[in-house]
């Protein structure tokens, strides 16, 4: 918030970047945690992973100039109901290892393809056979010797120096790969480079295009009224500072029964509730049938850290309008919010 009222090129501008920076590490440092332990699919949509993928590799390759990335796409490839961030966060792991085993420069290669998977192939991962997506992701670098691939899932085990890297990429892309109903392996020889394949099963529907795009430095405002439930004070206090920076009224619960008592007061002036999902006295879920019950067609975003049950999975899918994962900056939540109320 400090930053957005202040001038770049004032003084302290870099400091606060880096604090936020920071914030974010640990944030992406708890999704790994959680990803390895197989946490929810949000935001699960039919995805054409071949844009993913080039969205990905080429954000990537911006920042890594002695890194060449060569995609070899299936064109017609299948459409897969992925949780594109968790995704994206398996293929940006994935090719910041293969950069660290080439320290002097090289190639990745990037190649999808429709498979089909029998039994034979499936007996040892514990998924269906049938049709899946295959996405490779192979490097020219110096490779690994069979000791190393046996462990290189595993979470905490790396290769680097001490301070060097936590050894939880590889393992939240494992634990997020299982989780989507997929496998991922890996094959390397020393000296002869390495690949990494992982499978996902095709889905039948269409591809969900994006409407939110959180790179655009741009906060977008409103005028509505915004009911936040949340149990912790530091949320509630940000978040309303946030909503009134951007011109929303704002009414605060700090629990799930006393965000009832003001809905049912001023239902019909609140149009949007952001809801926490863990809460000691009333849980988010239980918050949420009530809140449908009062009004059908309250809006509702659901707001939390990532849960390793699956809680918000499950509103999600009773058609909760949306999912901002903390912590969130004021881009993000104005977005989520627009994209919801300009329904």
């Amino acid at each position: 918030m400090i930053s957005h009222d202040i001038d770049l090129t004032h003084p302290h501008y870099k400091h606060l970047k880096s604090i936020e920076d920071i914030v974010g590490r640990g944030s992406d440092l708890t999704k790994q945690l959680l990803g390895f332990a197989m946490g929810g699919k949000y935001e699960a949509k039919p995805t054409d992973i071949n844009e993913l993928i080039e969205k990905c590799s080429d954000m990537f390759g911006r920042t890594r100039k002695e890194t060449r990335i060569h995609t070899i796409f299936q064109k017609d490839v299948c459409a897969v109901e992925i949780d594109q961030s968790q995704i994206e966060q398996v293929l940006l792991n994935l090719f910041v290892n293969a950069w660290h085993a080439m320290p002097e420069g090289g190639d990745i290669f990037i190649h999808t393809k429709n498979v089909t998977l029998d039994d034979e192939d499936v007996m040892h991962y514990g998924i269906k056979p049938g049709k899946y997506v295959m996405v490779s992701v192979t490097d020219t670098g110096v490779g690994m010797d069979e000791e190393t691939q046996q462990h290189i899932f595993e979470p905490f085990f790396t290769t680097k120096k001490l301070g060097r890297g936590t050894g939880l990429g590889l393992a939240s892309a494992y634990g997020i790969i299982k989780n989507h109903g997929g496998i991922i392996n890996v094959n390397s020889k020393k000296g002869e480079g390495t690949t990494f394949n992982f499978h996902l099963p095709i889905v039948e529907a269409q591809v969900v295009k994006s409407q939110i795009d959180d790179t655009e430095e741009e906060i977008l405002y409103g005028t509505e009224t915004i009911l936040i439930v949340d149990d912790e004070d530091m949320v509630i206090t940000v978040s309303r500072e946030m909503l009134n920076n951007m011109g929303y009224d704002v009414f605060i619960a700090r629990g799930g029964k006393e965000a009832l008592e003001i809905f049912k007061k001023d239902k019909n002036k609140i149009a949007l509730v952001i809801l926490d999902m863990i809460m000691p006295d009333l849980g988010g879920s239980q918050v949420y049938d009530v809140l449908k019950e009062i009004k059908p067609d309250i809006k509702v975003l659901l707001s939390s850290g990532y849960s390793i049950d699956g809680q918000a999975s499950k509103i999600m899918s009773r058609d909760c309008d949306g999912f901002i994962q903390k912590p969130f900056n004021m881009i993000q939540l104005s977005k989520r919010i627009r994209n919801i109320l300009d329904k």
